[in-house]
């Protein structure tokens, strides 16, 4: 018998690792308190529950005027309209990122321009950056990804010298911080999401932090309809500022979850932090094994999902072989996002949308060149579930001890790979 659980040996972990979202009965009642206060939704913006979620937010995240709305996508493209940005503007994001990264300047009447990534850290290449920007540049969206953060200082750098706006996309960075900074209060704006898998989740939601009082206003004219807004978006006033907009409103009951896990979120940011340590460490053991490069400036780390990279020729095994003999394993894993201009959730040609069908050019993918992203998304990275890090030292040892096994065997593995793929996909 195989030593591999995927080809029919024992498991390394036969334990579930703990469940995400975390709930308890401080969720039940926070949702039966609204659910009984008769005030459901998001309308008059914001709600009690919605002020509070956004004053607590901001003190979370050091500092910055907090907006909710009803997700994390539609952040960045209300960062953008406040902002003033839209028709033809080009917007730089990264190749490696969720596709909402790319598709929320579309929204905002803006091109997305692709760059490539750092392969130090997978986050976006400043050197790219510089490379892309033209007189129609008018943002930057740098995304933290993983455990990482992007290069703010070069960043900012960047963008005071061309007047560029920039976005932190912090989807995966909720409480991480750089040089003390907290994300999302570096930049001009900053975008978080609150999806169910997020690391601080209502179920869905975004907050979108804004650096001035002006923008926070714009930002919530923006998502309740257009309706004028008071200085630091807290609450309708006739003599405020106000643009066109949509309804992308939080409810109540969306920010009374939201709350109760701020409540709970510092002890669990804190362990997995402890953690992600801990694996850096137990990884450096590994031959193929790449940690990814923590940036000293980089002061707290937070993270969605916990990334490395592998050498597959000296790891002995490709990514996706690897992942799904993990998963076989019992531990959570995943071989990331694709590469942007070869994603299939990111198809903006097969689309009668404006802005691709207005700049066709731009989404010339057949012809774009991002090897690192490439790299990273074909054949090097490998996505840890963050529960491993809740589960203490043991689950970091058991994800450690899986992947020694695999290694060992990955002769064996190699030998049933193209089967394997085609039983698993």
């Amino acid at each position: 018998m195989s030593e591999l659980a995927i080809l029919g040996g024992p498991k390394t972990r036969t334990e579930a690792y703990p469940q995400w979202p975390v709930w308890d009965q401080r969720d039940i009642d926070a949702v039966v308190e609204v659910v009984k206060s008769g005030r459901w939704g998001g309308y008059p913006y914001p709600g009690p529950k919605t002020a509070e979620l956004a004053k607590k937010f901001a003190e979370l995240q050091g500092g910055g005027y907090a907006v909710p709305m009803i997700n994390g996508t539609v952040t960045m493209e209300v960062a953008l309209r406040a902002a003033g940005i839209g028709w033809g503007d080009e917007v730089i994001v990264p190749a490696y990122t969720f596709q909402a990264t790319a598709s929320a300047p579309m929204g905002a009447g803006a091109i997305p321009v692709i760059v490539d990534v750092d392969p130090n850290t997978y986050c976006l290449d400043v050197k790219a950056v510089a490379k892309a920007i033209t007189p129609k540049t008018k943002a930057i969206i740098p995304v933290h990804l993983g455990s990482n953060m992007a290069d703010m200082d070069a960043i900012m750098e960047l963008a005071e010298k061309h007047n560029l706006i920039v976005i932190e996309d912090c989807a995966h960075a909720h409480g991480a911080k750089w040089r003390g900074k907290g994300a999302g209060t570096i930049g001009h704006f900053g975008s978080f999401s609150l999806q169910s898998s997020k690391t601080l989740t209502a179920g869905e939601g975004g907050i979108l932090l804004c650096r001035t009082p002006e923008f926070a206003a714009l930002a919530a004219s923006v998502i309740d309809c257009g309706r004028p807004h008071a200085l630091g978006g807290g609450g309708e006033d006739k003599n405020g500022l106000a643009m066109q907009g949509g309804n992308f409103r939080m409810s109540e009951l969306q920010a009374a979850m939201a709350l109760v896990g701020i409540e709970r979120f510092p002890a669990q940011a804190k362990q997995r932090e402890e953690m992600a340590a801990y694996m850096d460490e137990a990884l450096s053991e590994i031959k193929g094994v790449r940690v990814m490069k923590h940036d000293e400036r980089h002061t707290t780390r937070s993270f969605y999902r916990y990334i490395f990279a592998i050498d597959p020729q000296e790891f002995g095994v490709e990514h996706d072989v690897l992942c799904g003999a993990l998963d076989a394993e019992g531990v959570d894993c995943w071989v990331g996002y694709e590469a942007m201009h070869n994603y299939e959730l990111f198809q903006p040609q097969r689309s009668k949308l404006a802005v691709p069908n207005a700049f066709p050019e731009y989404f010339d993918f057949k012809n774009m060149n991002l090897p690192e992203a490439t790299r990273a998304c074909e054949h090097e990275a490998v996505w840890l579930d963050e529960a491993i890090f809740r589960e203490g030292t043991k689950g970091v040892d058991d994800a450690v001890a899986a992947l020694k096994k695999i290694q060992k065997n990955a002769v064996e593995l190699n030998a049933a790979a193209d089967e394997l793929r085609k039983k698993y996909g």
